[in-house]
């Protein structure tokens, strides 16, 4: 009789820790309630942006005045001995990986 019991014991008991233990396993792989579904999502239209230079909110017309503003104004031209500075440092950086111990 108590065999019986010791083994209904050992039996019963790691059952039950194994269930309790993976049980919020099973809840947290839910999404939380209050996440709305990606097929709702895709489905609604934007009618507010932020601003790619400063983060602001922007209406639709807003931000798709500034992307166009963005596209035909050109970029800004660097002073020519800057951008050479920066040609040798890419240089120099370049040599220091090739050989180490130069640096």
């Amino acid at each position: 009789m108590k065999t019986i019991k010791f083994v209904l014991l050992a039996t019963i008991i790691p059952t039950l820790v194994l269930l309790s233990s993976h049980w919020q396993q099973f809840a947290m792989a839910l999404p939380p309630a209050v996440d709305i579904p990606e097929e709702i999502l895709r489905t609604q239209i934007i009618t507010a942006a932020r601003s790619p230079i400063d983060g602001k909110l922007l209406t639709a017309a807003e931000y798709a005045e500034l992307q166009a503003k963005l596209q035909t104004a050109p970029p800004p031209k660097l002073d020519p001995a800057i951008r050479e500075n920066i040609f040798l440092l890419r240089i120099r950086k370049l040599l220091l990986r090739l050989f180490p111990f130069l640096g």
